[in-house]
């Protein structure tokens, strides 16, 4: 009897012992979990910070997901992450797909503008520390639906109620003369408040070449598609944007005819 007792007493022991490490193991597994399940993005900024100030708004664990420099070629699972901080942060790109073309090339200069560095178009420590930072550009209004274009930045923001919702790189006037139908002009994007009075659903041929899918606000300045967008100041005063960013504009709903832009 008092052996029968001894031995299930060892394996009542043995049982326990087993729970035990199974919760322990349990245990382990969540927490890893919780690690993994970290999320990219986190809350917007708060706010009280200059109009047009850049600072970050949305903070994040370190983005160091590269082993090397990410450029426009590269294609793989870690431009892809990339695409996909660009898109969480605000920057318009039109799909995380692991390719990096010349839309993510778009979304990483708008970036760069906002932080302030250089222009390369090149996603290395800067780049990196930027997407880190969770940099965002803020806006110059604060209530109302606007699209805002940022001339110093050669940014396009589009806002509701002081919040930047998308962010888009653009190409304004470039300061430079140039003559037009017998007269010699600046190409210049004139700073203030407009409204979009008319629009093109199409390829809209003018004298200084098409515009696809314009918005004027402006007498003949529009923001409109085009072919080639720098990250510099290069057109005769309109807001150039890609075509697919252009198409993006229009079914969002925001320069809609009486809608207002900004230029400041």
């Amino acid at each position: 009897m008092a052996i029968r007792s001894l031995g299930r007493i060892e394996w009542y022991g043995e049982r326990r012992g087993e729970r035990r490490a199974r919760r322990v193991a349990r245990a382990v597994a969540v927490g890893l979990s919780a690690v993994v399940a970290l999320p990219v993005g986190g809350a917007a900024a708060h706010a009280g910070a200059a109009p047009g100030a850049s600072a970050p708004a949305l903070s994040a664990p370190e983005f160091r997901m590269f082993s090397s420099e990410l450029r426009i070629g590269d294609s793989g699972a870690e431009v892809e992450r990339l695409q996909q901080r660009l898109i969480d942060l605000g920057y318009w790109l039109d799909a995380a797909d692991g390719e990096f073309g010349g839309h993510t090339l778009h979304a990483v200069w708008a970036l760069q503008k906002a932080a302030g560095i250089d222009r390369d178009g090149i996603v290395g420590p800067v780049t990196r520390k930027a997407l880190d930072d969770g940099v965002r550009p803020r806006a110059q209004s604060t209530s109302g639906d606007v699209v805002e274009i940022d001339l110093e930045r050669q940014l396009l923001l589009v806002v509701s109620d002081g919040e930047v919702e998308k962010i888009f790189t653009t190409s304004t006037g470039s300061g430079k003369t140039y003559e037009s139908q017998g007269e010699e002009r600046v190409a210049v994007t004139p700073k203030g408040r407009y409204t979009v009075f008319r629009d093109v659903d199409a390829w809209d041929p003018g004298p200084l070449g098409s515009l696809y899918r314009p918005k004027y606000f402006n007498r003949g300045i529009a923001i409109h598609g085009y072919t080639s967008v720098p990250p510099h100041p290069a057109s005769h005063g309109c807001a150039r944007v890609s075509v697919k960013a252009m198409d993006w504009l229009w079914s969002s709903g925001r320069l809609d005819i009486h809608s207002t832009v900004l230029v400041w």
